[in-house]
């Protein structure tokens, strides 16, 4: 049995927020229709690596779900949308402000249409406020959320991080709203309107950051290798600091590529053992009884020189020689994974996070798998579908049309979009 079994989700996000959240439903068995227009999703066409194929911006996002293409400007099309809306559990989009209420479709009018259903809405800066019609992007809400302001190197200017957590980090907070709104309209008949603005989730992910802010307002931040003080107000940027209790840093292995680094946590409970096997290899043997670096309040406000003598122990090892040793002695580090790494690493295979797929236009290729693992109900990961593939399927499976009104519907244009007029 699938966690969501019997789960009907209206799927009209596109491109990734949206659908990080809707294949995340899909993986835990919920059944999810992918609404769109005629023209499709923008990522079906975007960073196209494999000619006239689904792009794998879009394939990555959209698996385990069914296509249905819907012309929402036709009057038959928006008679299509409110059927399928009363046959479903949830609604989710992430249009612009005020692009469903265009269309008729108010959260109001949809909650008149089907009371329990729950609809989730994917904004960049919310509905409400100042910012509210302002256009966001993934590196948009980074950087307004507080996570650029603090990533990076002091004296450089602010980064983006890697991971997409303007985007794929919102879609996972609207999924954890959707759940708790379906279980309380379980229990009570009544749907709800869950929102989820982007600036808000990148907030939230930076939790950390705000509790330093205002540690800053009556103390410095004694584990920053960068200076702070008392009342200085911003958080800086301070590179690869650990940002904990502990010291934490990447050192540089062999062969000093640019991904030959292992990250290092230094606990206070390993310290002597680490020190003790790295300091006769750096000329120190004492130094675990070091003054500069005994007790973890030294070895705070002398941690440049920690990092000093572990790159130097690091200069004749590997990353993977590293780690070996650090293991035994209970450190905590992990060496730097490229993409290439992680693709090819024994560990993410078996805990089936890169699976191989097929797919009807391009061929082999490869996703990231579902990170939640249910123990009586496991993922299982189905390629994404092709724009409308479903379309004849979901009317009648699920809206019971018999081939004579489909055929009506097809006339006059609810799943196409009307035919160029001559010039």
């Amino acid at each position: 049995m699938e966690a969501l079994k019997g789960v009907r989700i209206l799927d009209m996000t596109h491109v990734q927020a949206g659908p990080t959240c809707s294949q995340l439903l899909a993986w835990l068995g919920a059944e999810v229709i992918k609404f769109e227009n005629p023209v499709g999703d923008a990522t079906r066409g975007q960073l196209r690596d494999v000619p006239n194929a689904d792009s794998l911006y879009f394939t990555m996002l959209n698996c385990n779900k069914r296509s249905i293409t819907v012309n929402m400007k036709s009057a038959e099309g928006k008679q299509v949308f409110v059927d399928l809306l009363k046959k479903c559990h949830i609604i989710m989009e992430n249009f612009g402000p005020g692009v469903l209420d265009r269309f008729g479709f108010t959260w109001e009018k949809i909650h008149e249409l089907n009371p329990k259903i729950v609809m989730g809405s994917i904004k960049g800066f919310g509905s409400t406020g100042p910012y509210s019609d302002f256009k966001a992007y993934e590196n948009v809400a980074q950087a307004m959320g507080g996570a650029m302001s603090t990533t990076g190197v002091p004296d450089g200017p602010p980064f983006v991080t890697g991971a997409q957590i303007g985007d794929s980090g919102t879609g996972l907070h609207l999924a954890i709203g959707l759940l708790a709104a379906l279980r309380q309209a379980d229990r009570t008949g009544q749907g709800q309107y869950v929102e989820v603005a982007m600036m808000d989730g990148v907030m939230n992910l930076c939790r950390v950051k705000f509790r330093d802010h205002q540690r800053l307002s009556r103390q410095s931040l004694s584990e920053f290798s960068v200076p702070t003080y008392q009342g200085m107000g911003d958080v800086p940027r301070a590179g690869n600091d650990s940002g904990g209790g502990q010291l934490g840093n990447a050192v540089h292995c062999k062969p000093h590529g640019a991904n030959d680094w292992l990250y290092v946590v230094v606990q206070e409970a390993v310290w002597e053992d680490l020190a003790n096997r790295i300091g006769p290899d750096v000329g120190l043997p004492d130094l675990a009884k070091d003054p500069r670096v005994a007790s973890i309040g030294e070895r705070r406000k002398n941690q440049n020189l920690v990092w000093t003598l572990l790159n130097k122990f690091a200069e004749k090892y590997t990353k993977r020689e590293l780690m070996a040793i650090l293991n035994p002695l209970d450190v905590p580090c992990g060496p730097i994974m490229s993409t290439q790494d992680l693709a090819t690493d024994e560990h993410v295979k078996g805990r089936d996070m890169w699976v191989e797929l097929d797919h009807p236009q391009r061929g082999k290729w490869w996703n990231v798998g579902m990170p939640i693992k249910l123990s009586a109900s496991p993922a299982m990961i189905k390629r994404s579908p092709t724009l409308g593939e479903h379309t004849q399927e979901i009317l009648k499976e699920v809206l019971g049309y018999d081939e004579a009104k489909i055929s009506s519907l097809k006339n006059a244009g609810a799943f196409s979009l009307p035919p160029k007029k001559a010039a």
